[in-house]
């Protein structure tokens, strides 16, 4: 409506100086019997400057155009979705996340929802169709996220005074396995993890064992994908695997239930050093809206109540601000993989 205006008004003014011009032209041939050329110049400028003006409209509804939109993709978002993956039960993690819901609602004017996902490959699919805006990604996770999906990590934890953590082999307390060089002596020991897309689960210890001499980890174990770090520490206590990978400690995750349980489980070795798990955003979320969820998360460093929440769920003390690069080590990892997980 604004630029029809704009159209109306501007050959009004040209039709009005038309007129105009028309009558010069006409009192000039009454006086001196031909067109005055002073009389054409004002009408050419008079043109011009209309023309101009016309530019400069269209190019101010453009404008209004470009910021109306861009304030109608930040009012069209009225809920965000924080998708976790489960370290332990999904049903508590969600029970747990509910203060969380509230305070990051509170603080950003906008409905925030927890959502568990099944796996990491779930969550990454969520993000990439923007069905989640905000992911706990574990640094693999997050590395092929940003591949696939064009996710934006943001923040890292903080673990025990640290933004970087190891993964853990555990195996039974009364088992004959010793050390990770024993893994490598026999075929066919049952090995618990997480997921196939677990950083300290699966791949960091994978890339270990293979840099270790093991040609093909099917052949040289059992594998058995459970779904869970405490899922991993599960299958242990049930006998039903040899050893299990998980982050340092998952042991902790179920001593409320299992109080012997460091007693009843022996580490036997750790990887390198992992970066620790991010918070990472979908791709078109705006960047206001990017900054405004970092400051909201940035403000648990000093909220001792939601840093209990955020430590029940993933066993975080904290946050820090965080970059791409710093998961260099990680994208180094996924090279050894992509093939087999591309899928």
């Amino acid at each position: 409506m604004i630029k029809r205006l704009g159209y109306v008004l501007a050959l009004g003014g040209v039709m009005t100086v038309l007129a105009g011009c028309g009558e010069n032209n006409e009192a000039s041939m009454d006086n001196n019997g031909n067109t005055n050329n002073g009389a054409d110049n004002n009408v050419e400028e008079n043109n011009n400057s209309n023309n101009e003006n016309n530019a400069n409209n269209e190019n101010n509804n453009n404008s209004n155009t470009d910021n109306n939109s861009n304030e109608a993709v930040e009012e069209d978002v009225d809920e965000l979705v924080m998708g976790f993956i489960p370290s332990q039960d999904a049903a508590e993690i969600a029970t747990t996340a509910e203060p969380l819901e509230e305070f990051l609602s509170e603080e950003l004017g906008i409905d925030v929802r927890a959502e568990v996902m099944v796996d990491y490959s779930g969550l990454i699919e969520a993000m990439r169709t923007q069905q989640v805006d905000i992911g706990f990604l574990n640094p693999f996770g997050f590395v092929q996220a940003e591949d696939r999906a064009g996710v934006e990590v943001i923040l890292k934890s903080i673990r025990h005074g640290s933004d970087s953590y190891v993964a853990q082999y555990t195996v039974p307390a009364d088992s004959h396995i010793e050390d990770l060089d024993d893994l490598l002596e026999e075929e066919g020991l049952v090995w618990a993890y997480p997921d196939d897309l677990s950083t300290s689960g699966f791949l960091f210890p994978a890339k270990q064992l293979m840099d270790m001499g093991v040609e093909n980890l099917d052949n040289q174990f059992q594998r058995l994908s459970v779904g869970g770090h405490d899922n991993a520490i599960m299958q242990l206590i049930d006998e039903q695997a040899d050893f299990a990978t998980t982050f340092d400690d998952a042991r902790d995750t179920l001593a409320d239930e299992f109080p012997d349980i460091h007693e009843d489980l022996r580490v036997i070795g750790y990887t390198d050093e992992i970066p620790n798990d991010t918070i990472s955003v979908r791709s078109e979320l705006s960047d206001n809206l990017k900054e405004q969820i970092q400051d909201a998360f940035m403000s648990l460093n000093d909220n001792e109540e939601m840093l209990e929440v955020m430590h029940e769920i993933y066993t975080w003390d904290g946050v820090a601000i965080a970059e791409s690069s710093d998961y260099d080590i990680v994208r180094d990892v996924f090279a050894e993989f992509e093939d087999d997980l591309a899928n």
